[in-house]
């Protein structure tokens, strides 16, 4: 019980940095969105021709290979959390936490900007499918290992450079649990992303591949 208040009230602590890389991951999403504006028409031709033949497989009900696909997403999702983590250990790295938190903003902002300014409705559809289910979880989950690495380098940079007091033990284990709890959670956006969105995929590709054919 003491440990469960304990960690409640970490988080609590916790909650203005928490809100301050929120915003910083939608300022990324709101640049990427603009980002796509910003294309000139050959790359919206090269990455629309891309995208046309990705809704023309999956509307043909092409073969998905769930387990590899789900190695692969569980694999780039562990290794933007443990670059988070890594970056947490050392002082320098803290700035670069920021950085990654508004760079995964500006790819889903970029995204989904892309397709809707494509597509209009039906590619803010296919975007609701394919990248908001995964999405739902891993943003939350690299927001929270963002918010606990800070904590970690603020705390190094406050009781074991400046004043040289405390221990690193409590502190640190609570920040790896934190992040190996985080590693749970992708796993599950990984079955969700290898599993389900391409179901949710073959939903709407039906109208996408009529639209761009």
């Amino acid at each position: 019980m003491p440990a469960k208040h304990s960690l409640n009230q970490y988080f609590r602590d916790q909650l203005t940095l928490f809100i301050f890389v929120s915003v910083l991951f939608v300022v990324g999403v709101v640049f990427g969105a603009i980002m796509v504006n910003a294309l000139s028409l050959e790359q919206k031709q090269e990455i629309g021709r891309y995208l046309s033949s990705f809704y023309r497989s999956v509307d043909e009900g092409a073969s998905v290979d769930g387990k590899q696909s789900l190695m692969a997403a569980f694999s780039l999702h562990m290794k933007w959390i443990l670059l988070i983590w890594t970056l947490g250990l050392s002082v320098i790295g803290l700035p670069l936490i920021l950085v990654l938190d508004f760079l995964k903003g500006v790819l889903i902002g970029f995204s989904v900007g892309f397709m809707a300014g494509q597509l209009s409705w039906k590619g803010i559809a296919f975007a609701l499918v394919s990248i908001a289910p995964p999405n739902l979880i891993v943003i939350p989950a690299i927001l929270i290992c963002s918010v606990v690495s800070i904590g970690f380098s603020l705390f190094i940079i406050k009781n074991r450079l400046l004043r040289r007091s405390g221990t690193l033990y409590q502190p640190f284990m609570r920040y790896s649990f934190t992040t190996l709890f985080m590693g749970g959670c992708m796993l599950a956006a990984s079955v969700m992303e290898a599993y389900l969105s391409p179901v949710m995929m073959r939903w709407v590709t039906p109208m996408l591949a009529a639209f761009v054919n």
